[in-house]
């Protein structure tokens, strides 16, 4: 079977705190690694109260310390936001700290409004334009220093932290494959042009010192439990999230509800639906098929598991459920 991963947005229920997602967060990344997932990211969004994983790079390395073996990392950096010699000097400090388990996943979207984009840049003239430049503005920082070279990364320099590029679209493919990284699709959010951006990428990848041949990591939703009607009950909580995304109220993570229609609109579902179409949702059985049936069909390199659940116990087990195959 292909390695396993776990994406977690550290997520703050509705009736729950901040501080018991870090440790929902910190107890999940122990769980993963005796589990046998090969990595843990977290990902980084602002201004959204049910998503704690702001301070992307601080809460990796929160985990690290409590793991010894699992890659951590981020799935990812909104690199827009952010200085590349910032970000460089973030994860050298991490993979100074904790050699050879870091990732860094880097994507082109603010990971917010527009609003909350202008707080973070502040008077930054940079735009999602720059991302190719700054890409290569951190593979410089991350390798070896340069004759010419005026500002260094420290720590950071010839660390040679693994780089990602995130998207949803043929953008992010295309430049994954023209610099030779491994690309990471989010899948379990934004499906629709899933199946053209794997073609996109492996068609036109170019190998580099990183990397020599191509590899695709897919996002997936993941939400088993004992019965179907159950894993579909817990289902209803990112359900409701997409519905207050659509509506302009993001809030904590909604509990799960028994009956969908009596809060979304016609038009509501339909988006909700398609959004979240890279979903296993059922049973142990359902689940492992699923999960089967999805490698067998897209063939990824290596499948990134997420699950929003409201109960950090349930989405534990889902987590195992989906382990289980690891080893089969």
């Amino acid at each position: 079977m292909i390695p396993f991963s776990i994406l977690d947005l550290a997520p703050v229920s509705a009736g729950s705190t901040i501080s018991a997602s870090f440790s929902n967060s910190k107890t999940l990344a122990q769980y993963a690694e005796a589990l046998g997932y090969n990595r843990y990211w977290l990902a980084e969004h602002h201004n959204m109260p049910g998503i704690a994983s702001a301070a992307t790079a601080l809460l990796i390395s929160h985990l690290a310390a409590a793991t010894s073996r699992i890659r951590l990392g981020a799935g990812g950096i909104m690199l827009p936001n952010h200085s590349p010699l910032v970000i460089a000097e973030q994860f050298g400090t991490l993979a100074t700290l904790y050699p050879d388990r870091i990732d860094l996943g880097v994507g082109r979207a603010p990971g917010s409004d527009q609003q909350t984009a202008r707080a973070l840049r502040r008077n930054r003239m940079e735009t999602e334009e720059q991302f190719p430049t700054d890409i290569l503005e951190l593979q410089q920082y991350f390798g070896p220093v340069k004759a010419e070279q005026e500002v260094q990364a420290v720590p950071g320099q010839n660390l040679n932290v693994p780089l990602w590029i995130l998207g949803s679209s043929l953008y992010g493919a295309q430049l994954a494959a023209h610099l030779g990284l491994p690309y990471a699709f989010a899948s379990h959010f934004a499906p629709s042009m899933m199946t053209e951006a794997v073609q996109l990428y492996r068609r036109q990848f170019k190998p580099s010192a990183q990397l020599d041949k191509p590899y695709l990591m897919l996002a997936l939703n993941v939400f088993a439990a004992e019965t179907t009607a159950q894993a579909r009950h817990l289902f209803t909580s990112p359900q409701q999230q997409f519905v207050n995304l659509i509506r302009g109220v993001p809030g904590l993570l909604p509990a799960p509800v028994e009956d969908m229609d009596q809060i979304w609109q016609a038009h509501e579902k339909s988006y909700v639906d398609k959004a979240l179409a890279c979903s296993v949702v059922g049973n142990a059985a359902e689940v492992k098929k699923g999960i089967l049936d999805f490698v067998t069909t897209h063939q990824p390199d290596e499948l990134m598991l997420t699950c929003m659940m409201h109960d950090p116990e349930a989405r534990q087990k889902s987590f195992q459920t989906a382990a289980e195959l690891i080893t089969t």
